[in-house]
């Protein structure tokens, strides 16, 4: 025993200063105290050379769960036909879910024209993003590739509504005979500091007509304060909620009796951290599909993530996380709607994945990603609709080498 620890005692000397450029005395007290238990089986699945010696990355690899490869997936994309493939000086973007009523395919979309002038240009006839001055229009489509472009779904507001200056990024929820559609909502003038809002449309028939909601069904919280006498959205005195400056990418989702409006939270004063921007998404609950909606207190319910992507199975719901912070690209599931952890990491997704509700109820918990629609950027300033398709990858392979 006494010559085990003096071998001990005379490797520590020899390694010297690498031991304590690895491991400062803050960090070695701490290794100390965290005695962690593992098994011959750990050690087994996770390679570890010496179960006396675990790195940070080995701790954080035995709290993993031990999950399959059954949620990893991969995607690719291809150009639409018909009415929906690129138009030149034409935005269509932001695809909702699609659904299949009558033999026919249906998806909802942002669709604006002209070309993106920014905050610089005059505020009263600029066009600020691409999805500024949009509607909402639709298409169907019997094979989900040809697609026909039916018209206006929803549009603007008169002038002093709360989405008189652009409707976008909608959702569709088919619900009790009726269908509803929720959507991005922003009120003139178009400014650095525009709080965006949720709206809510309903009609009997996916062809409409469309009634839409008097009032905002969610609005960004209420509690960060601006910098007075500058124009930025990152000069703030108090930066408030993660949704204190806009609520993004609504999708309603019935479940457990109730209705879960998810949706992605963009903050006042946002910053860049572990690579992306500072997005979060949350969650409101109603009892009714028209509202109202109460913000969850467990929110926010991500660390990352971007549009919201998010569909049922296995009696709870899973969610796509992409595009910004330290979560992205990965596959989550939640048992009650709120409290989800990772499954999988994936290589990359398609933008604002409109996927496909028709394959609902499928035992795969990917099933329903494995066709839908996204938006491709052509240009900066046009974006058009696209198909994507996506397979589980379970073996080694090429890249393209996709297998179950």
């Amino acid at each position: 025993m006494k010559l085990k620890n003096l071998t001990k005692s005379l490797f520590a000397v020899a390694m010297g200063s690498l031991v304590l450029t690895g491991c400062g005395d803050c960090c070695k007290k701490k290794c100390t105290e965290e005695k962690v238990e593992i098994t011959d089986a750990q050690v087994e699945r996770y390679g570890i050379t010496n179960k006396e010696y675990l790195s940070a990355a080995t701790k954080r690899a035995l709290k993993w769960p031990e999950y399959g490869n059954e949620w990893f997936i991969r995607f690719t994309q291809e150009e639409l036909k018909g009415d929906l493939a690129y138009e030149e000086g034409v935005v269509r973007r932001d695809p909702s879910a699609l659904i299949q009523v009558n033999g026919k395919y249906y998806v909802w979309y942002s669709k604006s024209v002209g070309p993106t002038d920014g905050f610089d240009a005059d505020i009263e006839t600029s066009k600020v993003f691409p999805w500024d001055r949009c509607d909402i229009w639709y298409a169907t489509s019997e094979d989900g590739i040809t697609w026909k472009e039916e018209g206006m779904a929803v549009g603007r507001g008169e002038k002093g509504a709360y989405d008189d200056r652009s409707v976008f990024t909608v959702e569709i929820m088919q619900w009790d005979s009726m269908y509803y559609l929720c959507y991005q909502t922003v009120k003139s003038p178009y400014v650095e500091r525009v709080k965006n809002q949720v709206g809510l449309a309903w009609a009997s028939s996916p062809d409409g007509p469309w009634t839409k909601s008097e009032e905002p069904i969610l609005s960004p919280a209420d509690n960060g304060i601006w910098i007075e006498g500058k124009i930025s959205r990152f000069a703030v005195e108090k930066k408030g909620d993660f949704d204190s400056h806009k609520v993004h990418d609504p999708c309603i989702i019935p479940f457990k009796g109730k209705f879960y409006l998810y949706y992605k939270g963009e903050r006042m004063g946002e910053e860049m951290y572990f690579g992306g921007r500072e997005i979060r998404h949350g969650v409101a609950i109603a009892d009714n599909p028209k509202g109202p909606y109460v913000k969850s207190p467990y929110n926010p319910i991500s660390n990352s993530g971007h549009e919201i992507c998010v569909w049922k199975y296995n009696d709870g719901i899973a969610a796509l996380i992409t595009t910004d912070g330290p979560e992205r690209n990965t596959i989550q599931w939640s048992p009650d709607g709120i409290n989800f952890e990772i499954m999988s990491h994936i290589p990359s997704a398609p933008h604002a994945i409109g996927l496909n509700r028709t394959l609902e109820g499928n035992d795969d918990p990917t099933g329903q990603l494995r066709w839908g629609l996204t938006h491709e950027y052509v240009t900066d300033e046009y974006q058009c609709l696209r198909r994507f398709t996506s397979k589980r990858k379970e073996r080694h392979g090429n890249f393209a080498d996709f297998g179950h």
